[in-house]
Formats: C-alpha cells, sequence, structure tokens
C-alpha cells in the first residue's frame, strides 16, 4: 500500500476514534442531564441500571471531556496541517479525496458532539437556575 494511502487510512482511524469520544462524552454527561431537564429521570434510571459504567464515566466527566479534548485537537492538527498531499495516481487521487472529505465530515460532526455534551454538561444548568430566578 503505498504510503500517502497509508497514512490517510490512518487519518481515517484517528477521525473515527475523535468521534468515538466524543460520542462518549454525549452518552455519558449530556444525555443523562437533558433527560432529567425534560423531566424523564426514570428514563435516567433504567439507563444507569441497564449501563452501570455510565456512572463511573459521569463521577469521571472532567477527565472524559479533557480527553476528547485532546484527541479533537490531535485529530484536527492531522487533518489541516501543512504539507499533506494525495498520491498523482488517478485513481488513487480520486480515493484519497473521498477519505479526506469524509474525514473532515466526521471530524466536524465529533465537534459538534462535544459541543452539545459540553453544554449540557456543564452550562445547561447554570443557565437554567438563571433564567429562572430571572422570573
Amino acid at each position: 500500500m503505498m504510503p500517502v494511502l497509508k497514512q490517510r487510512l490512518n487519518e481515517g482511524a484517528i477521525a473515527f476514534l475523535t468521534l468515538l469520544t466524543s460520542g462518549g462524552t454525549l452518552v455519558c454527561c449530556a444525555l443523562p442531564i437533558m433527560l432529567v431537564t425534560l423531566g424523564l429521570g426514570s428514563a435516567v434510571v433504567g439507563l444507569t441500571g441497564a449501563f452501570p459504567w455510565l456512572v463511573t464515566l459521569s463521577r469521571h466527566k472532567a477527565w472524559v471531556f479533557a480527553v476528547s479534548a485532546v484527541l479533537l485537537a490531535i485529530g484536527g492538527w492531522v487533518l489541516y496541517r501543512e504539507g499533506r498531499a494525495c498520491p498523482t495516481d488517478p485513481e488513487l487521487g480520486r480515493l484519497c479525496g473521498r477519505v479526506d472529505h469524509w474525514n473532515r465530515r466526521i471530524y466536524w460532526a465529533s465537534v459538534g458532539i462535544w459541543g452539545i455534551g459540553l453544554f449540557a454538561a456543564y452550562l445547561l444548568l447554570p443557565l437554567t437556575l438563571v433564567l429562572e430566578n430571572r422570573e
């Protein structure tokens, strides 16, 4: 396999890892908070009963968010650093371009998911309390 194509596939693995970790922040921290906010506390109880490891992740949400932020930063650096080039072979170049396009989509979806998780885990409750006190 050509080194450039192998590098692109490794970048795809990094993009998938960032999606997985940012999705983990959403599942561990944002989803339970949003469910409780919507008055679905019993759903959270059922969720943590079915997946008890969510409680452990929620207790260490600062670490979960920090690790996923570092992985997102690494993924962004890998995708947007200078000196990246696709092979000159037309077929490999087309494949490389398609992989690069999907890597960027996955990366930005991961950043969006991470942002939603960050908002729900750290900002939603204080914002709700401030808005309730204004009324």
